[in-house]
């Protein structure tokens, strides 16, 4: 069995992806790390370098790419989202598990980051707007949905294995 994380960035899908790999004995991959490692740059220099709609291709190729994957944790950024062939990939291969948080937390979260996010979208709209836009995508390709609004990474996990049934 795998499972994919989907939402926001800053949502929380690598820290808890690595987590539950931990626990399962799984493997984890972050499709953004494997996009920064092919490119040799950070996500936000590859993002200015070719812009957002090059970039969904390159995190579409990287997905479609993971084959053979098995009792892996694969965490792809938020934009993702974007590319229903990727989205569609994903759902045949593992269970997709929609991270979601409020507004207001992911403008917390990212505020307090010191790294760059590389954010597809975050030139030309709002945080606010990119929000609004791809919570109904994550809702529509979802499994699962799990509110992780103001709990601790043990709750999380917690109600992640209760919700997959492990």
């Amino acid at each position: 069995m795998n499972i994919t994380f989907i939402g926001m960035s800053g949502v929380g899908k690598s820290t808890i992806g690595r987590k539950l790999a931990s626990d399962f004995g799984y493997k984890f991959i972050d499709i953004d790390k494997i996009i920064e490692n092919k490119e040799g740059i950070n996500l936000q220099t590859i993002l200015d370098k070719m812009g957002d709609s090059e970039f969904i291709k390159l995190e579409e190729q990287s997905v479609l790419g993971l084959s053979f994957v098995k009792n892996t944790i694969i965490s792809p950024g938020g934009s993702i989202i974007y590319s229903d062939r990727a989205l569609n990939y994903l759902k045949s291969i593992s269970t997709i598990i929609y991270l979601g948080v409020s507004l207001k937390e992911i403008e917390k979260r990212l505020s307090s980051s010191k790294k760059l996010r590389g954010i597809v979208g975050l030139k030309h709209k709002t945080l606010t707007e990119l929000y609004n836009e791809r919570v109904p995508l994550y809702e529509k390709y979802a499994d699962i949905q799990i509110d992780v609004t103001d709990k601790n990474l043990d709750i999380v996990i917690q109600e992640i294995k209760s919700r997959i049934g492990i």
